[in-house]
């Protein structure tokens, strides 16, 4: 079965994408946690960090270009800006098609609760 990321990528479902090309899609986060918010997903579907394979290196490195690239598009990319990404359910994956979350335009603070 398809992930909600899945149907986004194929224009399924709407969102504001913003980058895409034919390894990754970006797009908005519909529920924000700072003025920029923006996930990266790979357009295949990789459920977790833990079912990369060596293939997916290539993909998932273009990730971190494609953060770089929109850090910069957005205006964060000096000020400075988070990329998080969460792997199963204690590490606060709530969708399992593996993304990375871009945070900025804010301080951010400090990354976990002490």
């Amino acid at each position: 079965m398809a992930t909600i990321f899945s149907k986004i990528i194929n224009g399924e479902i709407k969102a504001d994408i913003v980058y895409q090309d034919d390894q990754v899609t970006a797009f908005r986060d519909i529920n924000p946690q700072a003025p920029v918010h923006i996930l990266i997903v790979p357009n295949k579907e990789i459920p977790t960090v833990n079912d990369m394979t060596e293939e997916d290196e290539q993909t998932i490195g273009h990730m971190f270009t494609v953060a770089k690239l929109l850090a910069a598009k957005e205006g964060v990319a000096e000020s400075g800006y988070r990329l998080l990404v969460n792997c199963n359910r204690d590490g606060g994956q709530e969708v399992f098609h593996l993304h990375m979350h871009l945070f900025g335009g804010r301080p951010l603070g400090p990354m976990l609760a002490r």
